[in-house]
């Protein structure tokens, strides 16, 4: 069997979407099969994009391609074992693309490996996501709230630290305000899909939380809403807010055009609790949502800002 053969059959089991080519792609062909991927995948990403530099666009596709793919092997794919054995091939083409980039057939892995050297990504912000994937496998309920965080860890403060690179800031003190930023958007989620994770088996609130508010499993499974379950998503609502105000601080140590892109991103991870206030922290009864008119409004708010960015540089 060829080397292309080999990889393309790798992946079976994978998605048919992802499955590797017969022939290594240009470039190019690999930056618009990335390009594609954004703009029918994942609208909020492919809008914040608008926001960032556009020559650095493709580098940013390129990056959420691999997010992408990574997500959905883990994901997507009903067979915990199957998913590892996706993954773990997901990792070892990851590797290739840093040590022999010159094999790689993969259109993700051909246009990301230009994105790396020219900004000199590291290996290990790629295999920390796919580390996070592979949790999802076998580790479905969550203790505390240090669990969460190490989970964030790699599941979330990988991103923000690439966008970082990608926009040429490299200081740490800089990437920890945007590790407070991607943990706290990481968090919302988890209390906006409570219903929906626990329908996949999988408990994100810390049973120190429930154990604290005197809240049972049972009563996430039932939907039955109590005053102490209110309390309890209060409570982990307004820690998640704290984190998100605290790395909020970010937009005040980069140039205008990014904040502009941090400062929608960190919008949005708001307007998510400010809809699970509005429902009484009621995550039971269906899942809260941001408004269209509110999406609609942090568009406007951030076109103005970039406006404002590009008229005072």
């Amino acid at each position: 069997m060829s080397e292309a053969l080999a990889s393309r059959f790798a992946l079976i089991g994978a998605p048919p979407d992802y499955l590797t080519p017969l022939e290594r792609p240009t470039l190019a062909e690999a930056q618009i099969w990335c390009r594609t991927l954004t703009t029918t995948h994942y609208e909020n990403f492919h809008v914040a994009t608008f926001f960032l530099p556009k020559k650095a666009r493709p580098h940013f596709e390129s990056i959420y391609a691999y997010c992408r793919v990574s997500d959905d092997l883990g994901d997507e794919v009903a067979d915990p074992a199957t998913a590892t054995r996706l993954l773990d091939t997901w990792g070892e083409m990851l590797d290739e693309c840093y040590d022999h980039p010159e094999r790689s057939m993969h259109p993700v892995f051909v246009a990301l490996h230009e994105t790396i050297r020219e900004f000199d990504l590291p290996r290990h912000l790629f295999s920390d996501l796919l580390h996070a994937f592979r949790m999802d496998q076998y580790k479905t309920v969550y203790n505390t709230w240090d669990e969460l965080m190490l989970y964030s860890h790699y599941s979330a403060n990988p991103v923000g630290r690439l966008v970082l690179l990608v926009c040429g800031y490299r200081e740490e003190s800089i990437a920890l305000l945007s590790d407070k930023v991607c943990t706290a958007l990481q968090l919302a989620n988890f209390w906006q899909d409570v219903v929906e994770d626990a329908e996949r088996g999988r408990r994100y609130i810390p049973a120190e939380s429930m154990l604290r508010f005197g809240v049972e499993d049972g009563q996430i499974e039932g939907r039955v809403f109590t005053p102490e379950f209110r309390a309890m998503i209060e409570d982990l609502v307004l820690r998640t807010r704290a984190m998100l105000l605290e790395g909020g601080e970010i937009s005040k140590h980069v140039d205008k055009e990014l904040a502009v892109t941090l400062n929608l991103f960190r919008k949005g991870g708001e307007a998510i609790l400010n809809g699970i206030a509005r429902q009484n922290y009621d995550v039971l009864r269906g899942r809260p949502v941001v408004t269209k008119a509110r999406k609609l409004g942090l568009l406007v708010e951030a076109l103005a800002g970039k406006l404002r960015a590009s008229l005072t540089t």
